[in-house]
């Protein structure tokens, strides 16, 4: 084909994982403290990723708008395993950490967050694979994944979209969760009828069968106009046989490029031993 042909093709751009936080709540927060609240998200997930060793994360400016109180990450595609196990259990061990040691003024952290991968384009990483995955850390399956979160004293709910869990836990990258951890659901977002994806829903030490009343009750809600209240406290499912979360290490090497976008923010639970 001649560079001239005008049925040139366009080449796909490289494949990156994504991986978006948003803060629950984060307007309620007073604005005295919003700043240090940010700093101190800021300061959880650098520790997180360095555990996980996922390092030079840099800063993309301007990529999307900062409202304050979330990021997207944009890594490497091979980095799309570890950012469902180990990086999701450190992550909600540390909000743990965090909701016991802060100081009683300080508001505590929980979070939605989504892990997708996809296309794009260089070198401000712009594509569908962004939109989507911010449209799945605001679905309302990931807000009824937070609902279930809160209920039962856990500081993070995730979405992991369709794609990403094939290619991590059904091809068998996580070596600490399987597609049992994860409650099926299909993610829509208000506002957004286009928007109408499978997802699956992880909230650590919680078992799917505790999510899922959380989905109908979501539903029914949106159906029947009054917000409803959650369905009642569900056991967590075993952990490790002892009540206690199975500890995992992970490696990872190369670059992480960091964008800001989120949400909200709420109170944080008591800490997991």
């Amino acid at each position: 084909m001649t560079p001239e042909d005008p049925h040139d093709a366009v080449d796909v751009p490289e494949e990156h994982a994504l991986l978006v936080v948003d803060m629950k709540e984060y307007s309620q927060i007073p604005e005295a403290r919003m700043a240090s609240t940010r700093s101190d998200l800021d300061d959880i997930l650098a520790t997180v990723f360095a555990q996980c060793m996922i390092g030079e994360i840099t800063m993309l400016e301007n990529a999307v708008k900062d409202r304050g109180d979330g990021a997207i990450f944009v890594l490497p595609a091979r980095h799309a395993a570890r950012l469902v196990d180990p990086f999701l259990t450190h992550l909600s061990r540390a909000l743990e950490r965090h909701g016991r040691t802060r100081l009683a003024s300080a508001p505590p952290i929980r979070l939605r967050a989504s892990v997708h991968t996809g296309p794009l384009d260089p070198p401000d990483h712009r594509g569908d694979a962004v939109n989507d995955a911010c449209r799945l850390v605001d679905s309302d399956a990931a807000r009824s994944a937070m609902a279930a979160a809160v209920a039962h004293h856990v500081p993070l709910a995730a979405a992991i979209s369709d794609t990403v869990l094939r290619r991590t836990v059904r091809a068998g990258r996580t070596p600490s969760l399987g597609e049992h951890s994860f409650q099926r659901a299909t993610a829509l977002v208000d506002g957004k009828p286009d928007f109408q994806e499978t997802c699956w829903l992880f909230v650590p030490t919680l078992a799917p069968a505790v999510i899922s009343p959380y989905l109908a009750t979501n539903r029914d809600a949106a159906a029947d106009g009054p917000q409803r209240q959650p369905a009642p406290a569900a056991m967590r499912a075993p952990r490790d046989g002892h009540q206690d979360s199975v500890r995992q290490k992970g490696k990872a090497s190369g670059t992480a490029r960091l964008v800001q976008v989120g949400r909200d923010y709420i109170a944080s639970p008591e800490e997991q031993s």
